[in-house]
């Protein structure tokens, strides 16, 4: 049985309201939280955009649910050896219960700093390297790294966890998910595609854990849900790269205007038929993940738990 586990959005909620959705997520039977890593939100509507490694310590105060983020892109707004030190820290308050959900970021939130964004191939490449820094920096050993894209020098992280931090690796592609199933200790994606988690599996990832994630907009008026995705979350809908390559939150609500409330509602689950809330969650059991994350859009979140804790959550378990 899949476990099904609550998204909290670091685009669109301050530190005090992300609190206490996953203090609400625990209550209503969710057993896991996943948590976004942005430095912008994706449009000005949004509005928020809190330091996600402050919310996982004051989550780990308030909660008893595993934490993973959904992704951090730990190669160039950060440096791999940063990160290292952020993701022990976190395993450690949260008594080894934190895994580490990596990926090859966006230009909207990685560019800050005048780097130069590089082609995907290129950013996978530096993912790697990260990646073998990060688990050197973990294991507590002193660390020297000259790498084609990195450079450590005598870095010790002295704050460990007892257990080694899983880090799992984002994948939206044939070439992500290879490197996923070559050098991850689990598979992310948010998208239910059975043929990418049968590659990450026969690639090399085999038993190991493949989390989804979704949104919807619990709203007894299904109008007023369509509107509400619309305004705040039309950037789902744009094709291509153009998440990964857009450089600001302005430029993305430029191109939404390309999405249409129909496109909305042809692709999100808005409203509040049981069925409908149901059969999104189940399309990722059915392709073969095994946690799966859904997050909430609209406003009325005390609404959206209650309903998925006393009609959609139990209907899931039944349908195992």
């Amino acid at each position: 049985m899949p476990e099904y586990g609550y998204f909290l959005s670091c685009e669109q909620y301050g530190p005090a309201e992300l609190i206490e959705q996953a203090r609400m997520a625990e209550q209503a039977g969710f057993q896991a939280l996943w948590i976004s890593d942005h430095y912008h939100p994706w449009n000005d509507e949004q509005g928020q955009s809190p330091f996600v490694w402050s919310v996982i310590g004051a989550l780990s105060e308030a909660v008893s649910l595993p934490i993973e983020t959904a992704v951090t892109c730990p190669t160039v707004r950060m440096h791999p050896a940063v990160v290292a030190q952020a993701a022990a820290t976190s395993a450690v308050m949260t008594n080894d219960h934190f895994r580490l959900g990596v990926g090859s970021g966006e230009a909207l939130n990685e560019h800050i700093l005048g780097d130069h964004w590089p082609p995907a191939h290129v950013r996978l490449e530096m993912l790697e390297e990260a990646i073998q820094v990060m688990r050197r920096l973990f294991s507590g050993e002193e660390v020297n790294h000259h790498g084609p894209h990195y450079t450590v020098e005598n870095a010790r992280l002295y704050t460990v966890p007892d257990e080694p931090i899983p880090i799992d690796i984002s994948g939206f592609g044939p070439a992500a998910t290879q490197l996923a199933s070559r050098v991850g200790d689990g598979y992310i994606s948010v998208t239910p595609d059975e043929a990418m988690v049968e590659q990450y599996r026969k690639g090399g990832g085999g038993g190991k854990l493949v989390s989804g994630g979704t949104k919807v907009c619990y709203d007894t008026d299904k109008d007023e849900a369509v509107r509400t995705v619309h305004r705040l979350w039309a950037n789902e809908q744009l094709p291509g790269e153009l998440g990964q390559v857009l450089p600001s939150p302005k430029h993305f609500e430029q191109v939404q205007q390309l999405v249409t409330e129909d496109m909305v509602r042809e692709n999100r689950v808005c409203g509040d038929e049981v069925d409908e809330h149901v059969a999104e969650l189940k399309q990722f059991a059915d392709a073969g993940f095994d946690r799966v994350y859904v997050n909430q859009i609209g406003p009325d979140l005390r609404g959206f738990f209650d309903f998925y804790r006393t009609k959609v959550l139990p209907q899931l378990q039944q349908a195992v």
